[in-house]
């Protein structure tokens, strides 16, 4: 619960150190524009391997998912199975429980 508390002075601080830094980024301006073309040489083939890499997981975890899928589609038929003769039984007890209810002592 501090961090919190002090949300608004590292907000505070925050904006403080920016506007502080602001002169030395208009004076650094020229040279990122001098880099931005080597940064995106190196940024572009890295964002590439990344969405490789989330491709070739999404299609090793795709049969998993989709046995998974199945397997609870199975158990869910299993319990429905299983809980429509309870439902039953448990309607025939209620209604026996209601026909005795007026013939029960109360203890008052």
């Amino acid at each position: 619960m501090l961090w919190l508390v002090l949300l608004p002075f590292r907000l505070l601080i925050g904006l403080a150190f920016g506007l502080l830094a602001l002169p030395f980024l208009i004076l650094a301006s020229p040279l990122v524009l001098l880099l931005l073309p080597l940064a995106l040489l190196v940024w572009v083939p890295l964002l590439l391997v990344k969405l490789g890499v989330r491709i070739v997981g999404a299609l090793l975890l795709l049969p998993l998912l989709i046995a998974g899928a199945g397997i609870a589609v199975l158990l869910a038929g299993a319990v429905a199975a299983l809980a429509v003769p309870l439902i039953a039984v448990a309607i025939v007890c209620g209604v026996l429980w209601v026909l005795t209810l007026p013939f029960r002592v109360s203890p008052v």
